[in-house]
């Protein structure tokens, strides 16, 4: 589950990791009263106005700006709010922007030259273990700094029996060519940061950029938070900063049903239960010369009637010229996919008009097979995981 910046940052603070101030406005007006609130907290003179949308490279699309007066405060946000944000992480048609951080200026000149850092918390899955990355050569994006100086790169792995040691912590400040105040101040926001991670069981933790400000500070500038969506039951607090403005309206639907289910640019539609056969199903449709568009894993658990949601939510997606029903039953019977195939048909009616193809294998196949032959539908059955991916090949011929 994403968070917006400013709930990355509130998290941080609450673990004691500085960040850059700031406040939530949804309206121009709002975004100048909080300036004002703000400037009066901090002392700040600029504010910086930041569109609050789930995607990357919000500056480059225009969505991050430098306001130098209350003037500026209320024009800019004018601007920024309600437009469709595009970005290098967002569709051509962009994100709409419901509501912008007015945060305050850290880049205040001083004796000390401000730097910036790249740094992120996430799983090192080839050891199974969490690690921290890091760079010089923050405000950029990493994966540009990866290819260009993969050098300027490091990481370090965190044993999860002892959790993040104090000379790792010292070790990222001495690679980042942090001294004296700035390095001591770095070594407590790492631990801070980690501890941040850990304990909001997040997925992954980006601060780009971490800047070490003129006073020496080491301050979160930006946040990028990604939560476990399986520990949310752990943190009701965190669940309730779902926006699902931000989230594919189909997927939304999908999961209060219950479903596993992604969306993707494809033709062919996928009805699957479990995740592995889910994948290796599209991997099948791909070699057929079919696109997959949509992972969709109905569960262990499935009826006739999640069956039917299932179906509809395919169906929203015009693109969808075939659907390929692959079920193993295991857990799930047969049967009970087979009515709800036939209950969706009845239902939906016109609705489901495109080709239907149905490999039923496992508990009770034979009486799904025949509830699917007695009721008159059009649907061409497939006994062989090839054979099913041909019926997809020759009605997409």
């Amino acid at each position: 589950m994403n968070l917006h910046e400013y709930q990355g940052k509130e998290i941080l603070a609450s673990y004691g990791v500085t960040i850059q101030r700031g406040k939530i406005a949804t309206t121009p007006e709002e975004a100048v009263k909080a300036a004002k609130e703000l400037t009066e907290e901090t002392g700040t003179g600029w504010h910086v106005i930041k569109a609050q949308v789930h995607a990357g490279g919000r500056g480059k699309g225009g969505g991050v700006k430098l306001a130098k007066s209350l003037d500026d405060v209320k024009k800019i946000s004018g601007e920024i709010i309600g437009m469709d944000l595009v970005t290098p992480q967002t569709s051509a048609e962009g994100k709409r922007v419901h509501q912008v951080l007015i945060a305050e200026d850290v880049y205040e000149p001083g004796e000390v030259e401000v730097e910036e850092f790249y740094m992120s918390v996430l799983l090192d899955r080839a050891q199974g273990k969490n690690m921290i990355m890091y760079s010089t050569e923050g405000g950029m994006d990493i994966e540009t700094v990866a290819e260009e100086t993969p050098h300027l790169i490091f990481t370090e792995v965190i044993d999860p029996a002892h959790g993040l040691q104090g000379f790792q912590a010292r070790r990222i400040a001495f690679n980042l060519g942090l001294s004296g105040k700035a390095f001591k101040e770095m070594t407590k926001f790492v631990s801070k940061l980690y501890n941040a991670y850990v304990g909001s069981d997040s997925a992954l933790f980006e601060i780009n950029p971490v800047l070490k400000a003129s006073d020496e500070r080491i301050i979160a500038v930006d946040c990028k938070i990604t939560l476990d969506e399986n520990a949310l039951f752990r943190h009701k607090d965190l669940e309730a900063m779902r926006d699902i403005r931000e989230e594919n309206p189909t997927e939304v639907e999908a999961r209060a049903v219950g479903l596993n289910y992604v969306d993707l640019d494809g033709n062919v539609g996928c009805m699957v239960n479990g995740a592995g056969l889910a994948m290796a199903t599209m991997d099948l449709i791909k070699q057929s010369g079919g696109e997959p568009a949509n992972f969709l894993d109905v569960g262990g658990t499935a009826d006739a009637k999640r069956v039917e949601e299932a179906f509809k939510i395919i169906l929203k997606d015009k693109g969808v010229k075939a659907i390929l029903v692959n079920i193993f039953g295991g857990i799930v019977r047969c049967d009970r996919v087979a009515q709800g195939i036939i209950d969706a048909k009845k239902s939906m009616g016109d609705a489901m008009n495109v080709p239907l193809i149905v490999r039923l294998q496992g508990t009770n196949a034979e009486i799904a097979k025949e509830l699917i032959d007695n009721s008159g539908m059009d649907v061409q059955s497939a006994i062989e995981f090839q054979e099913a991916a041909d019926k997809v090949q020759a009605v997409l011929a």
